[in-house]
């Protein structure tokens, strides 16, 4: 008899057989993944945090830092020159020469020390600038204008427009000590093999010495024509320091453990190009001075004693029968106030003020603190007679003058050149020869001439040869159009274009491009 639900029941189990068959059939020739099993990995810490406590608050610390100083530290960008194709050469003006023959863009790093926009930075990031423009960390970036320079000790202030600006707090190099901790801050700047630029790099380490002097400032003087003769003029009294500091870092921040700054990462010594565990700063306390002086005559106004001095070396000490190895001893004097408060080649300084000397750098160091006119009094031991030295020290009262090497400032602009536009380029109509040489379709745009090196234009990879075909979403045929987009661009607008360039396959593509404020 025939019984319905039975042969439901066998349908349903042979579906089932059917189907655990062919699921063994098909995991046997790979047609079914299997379960992997993972590895069990362990996330509780190694280590007790009460074991490591000290550390990890450090760390905090440096991380607090960081985030209270960064928003102060800018990239200085700086533009020498306006580089024409140099395929002009060549008889042909217009095209774009390969692309590793155009220079790169030159850059720095500073700190805002004033809401009002004042920047420092080194000297040697914005020498022989044609144009300074200042990148925030929110990515605005400005024209900025010289305010002053000193090659003497590779201080500059440079101002940008506006208010508001995140300043950094200056605190005091004069108790910095050998061993405590600091963190130099800086920006390696624009790369063409790193495009989106390696922003805020912040490195940690100790000081590793103070009252450092290197001889590199005194070195480019000497190349200097403007500074001939007056070699031993410069103030180098650098703060050593193993934390990281490279090129683009010059100009940036050391700051202590309380996030002030205490000097500005200037040099590094290396043999091969390299880091090498040896980073130089400025003082704080001879920047601000320099600072200040900048910001109010435009030059510096240096104390000047009059003599050149060395430091005192064990033979010194023993021929002249000092109590200690240390002190400035006087190698020539050559005038001014030295020669008249009576000072001999021979004297050892040892105290200014009461602030001990001890090496030549220190006192050239504190008398660059001076102003000139400022009376110092000076300690010092002075042999009399041969083979005999003076008791007591000898107390020397000096009125400081003003030395006259120091020169106003060059301006600098915050313009473009004289013959780039507002976004640092220079074009003209295009020509049947421009076609033919650049392979165009049509005689439509205008054609890119002459570029600013690093200019607005520049970093957004225009060049020479480039046609611009479109600004702000009208066409352009010719010079006049492009005239009138172009008429009324203010500081701080941003042209959007459309141009063809032949390292795109002359396919059109879209630039945006800030005019500097």
């Amino acid at each position: 008899m025939y019984d319905p639900l039975r042969a439901k029941t066998k349908v349903a189990l042979s579906v089932a057989a059917c189907f655990l068959f062919g699921l063994a059939l098909a995991s046997q020739f790979g047609f079914v993944e299997t379960a992997i099993e993972l590895p069990v990995i362990q996330t509780a810490p190694a280590v007790a945090e009460e074991a490591v406590q000290p550390a990890l608050d450090l760390s905090e610390a440096f991380v607090n830092i960081a985030d209270a100083v960064t928003p102060s530290v800018v990239r200085i960008e700086t533009v020498r020159r306006l580089a024409r194709d140099a395929g002009a050469q060549e008889g042909n003006p217009f095209r774009r020469p390969p692309r590793q023959e155009v220079p790169p863009l030159s850059s720095g790093s500073g700190f805002i020390i004033s809401a009002d926009g004042h920047v420092m930075t080194n000297h040697h990031v914005i020498d022989d600038a044609e144009r300074i423009t200042v990148v925030l960390p929110d990515g605005r970036d400005f024209g900025a204008r010289l305010v002053g320079t000193d090659p003497t000790t590779d201080i500059a202030v440079i101002k940008i427009e506006g208010d508001g600006f995140p300043a950094i707090s200056l605190g005091s190099s004069a108790d910095v000590e050998v061993g405590e901790w600091v963190l130099a801050i800086g920006n390696p700047g624009f790369s063409r093999a790193a495009p989106d630029r390696l922003d805020y790099t912040v490195t940690a380490g100790i000081v590793s010495a103070v009252g450092r002097s290197l001889n590199l400032l005194d070195q480019t003087l000497g190349r200097d024509p403007a500074f001939e003769g007056r070699a031993g003029y410069a103030i180098e009294n650098y703060i050593q320091t193993d934390a990281v500091i490279n090129s683009g870092n010059s100009g940036g921040p050391m700051v202590n453990l309380r996030g002030q700054v205490i000097g500005i990462n200037s040099a590094m010594m290396t043999q091969t190009g390299a880091y090498q565990g040896y980073g130089f700063a400025i003082p704080i306390d001879l920047a601000h001075q320099v600072m200040n002086d900048l910001i109010a005559y435009g030059r510096v106004k240096r104390a000047l004693l009059g003599v050149r001095v060395g430091s005192v070396a064990s033979e010194d000490a023993e021929a002249l029968g000092l109590p200690e190895v240390a002190g400035a001893l006087v190698q020539q004097v050559t005038g001014g106030p030295a020669a008249g408060a009576g000072l001999r080649m021979g004297d050892v300084i040892m105290e200014v003020d009461g602030e001990k000397v001890e090496t030549g750098n220190d006192l050239q160091h504190l008398i660059a603190l001076k102003a000139p006119g400022d009376r110092i009094t000076m300690t010092i031991y002075r042999r009399t007679t041969p083979g005999e030295l003076k008791t007591s020290p000898v107390q020397v009262n000096v009125q400081l003058a003003e030395q006259p090497y120091t020169a106003p400032a060059s301006e600098t602009a915050s313009r473009p050149g004289r013959n780039a536009d507002e976004i640092g380029i220079r074009v003209g109509e295009i020509t049947r020869e421009h076609v033919m040489e650049l392979g165009l379709e049509s005689t439509r745009g205008v054609v890119v001439e002459e570029i600013q090196v690093g200019g607005p234009a520049n970093r957004k990879n225009i060049f020479p040869g480039c046609v611009i075909i479109e600004i702000g979403g009208t066409p352009v045929e010719g010079l006049r159009d492009y005239r009138d987009a172009m008429r009324d661009v203010s500081a701080g607008d941003v042209v959007s274009m459309i141009a063809t360039c032949d390292y795109t396959g002359r396919a059109p593509q879209m630039y945006n491009i800030r005019v500097p404020r």
